[in-house]
């Protein structure tokens, strides 16, 4: 495991669990997602902090930031009181960004850069499916690119989607970035990207999303009980 992502769901007492493209709109449409894109960095930032602390293993997490939130002012601020606030050290903390975000490359460019100085990582999501620019990768202090899951999901049957993600892994490496594939769901797109060198994988084919206690008996608490053993 090289990473985790945070993910929002809200268990609604009538309708039961609702996926973020349900609630996210009107969040966004009503000037609450603010408000819930902050409490989701604080209580993930929380979350990973207390399992660092408890033996897990010192991995970051990743958090998706909405538009509203990126366009804030004194954005690295914020984000660097909620750490200080949660004692997560900022080398564990991922910020993922859409292309979308980017449009003003003057503003984006001054944004990042506060955050790259702070030691914080940036991720650029659904790389490839937004407004694309190839000079993003060069202005702009990016550390992965996420291939989108719209090129995995035909992957072993398209041969356009094949030759996308190829070029998408090595650019990528070209520029010294990270990329990581989501929406891995098979052994069969699994074995094309490996066989592509994309090292790091994403998707249910690990994992369906858990909840935290759900995570840390299925992946943590086993490794500590390891160690309990072999000390």
């Amino acid at each position: 495991m090289v990473g985790v992502e945070a993910l929002v769901r809200w268990e609604h007492p009538e309708r039961g669990t609702l996926t973020p493209g349900l609630f996210i709109p009107i969040a966004e449409e009503t000037g609450l997602i603010y408000e819930l894109g902050t409490w989701v960095l604080r209580e993930a930032c929380r979350q990973m902090r207390q399992w660092h602390n408890e033996g897990g293993p010192l991995i970051p997490v990743s958090v998706n930031l909405s538009s509203q939130q990126f366009h804030q002012r004194r954005l690295a601020e914020y984000v660097m009181d909620i750490l200080k606030e949660t004692g997560l050290p900022p080398e564990y903390l991922e910020l993922e960004i859409t292309e979308g975000m980017m449009m003003d490359a003057a503003v984006s460019t001054e944004i990042l850069k506060e955050l790259n100085e702070h030691g914080i990582r940036i991720s650029l999501d659904d790389f490839g499916t937004g407004y694309s620019s190839l000079s993003y990768l060069k202005l702009f202090p990016i550390h992965k690119l996420k291939i989108d899951r719209s090129f995995i999901r035909d992957i072993t049957e398209n041969q356009n989607d094949k030759a996308i993600v190829a070029t998408i892994i090595a650019m990528a490496q070209h520029l010294n970035m990270d990329v990581i594939a989501e929406g891995i769901e098979t052994k069969d797109q699994l074995d094309i990207l490996t066989d592509k060198d994309c090292g790091k994988i994403q998707g249910y084919y690990f994992s369906k999303p858990l909840s935290a206690a759900d995570m840390e008996r299925a992946y943590f608490a086993p490794t500590r009980a390891g160690l309990v053993r072999n000390g």
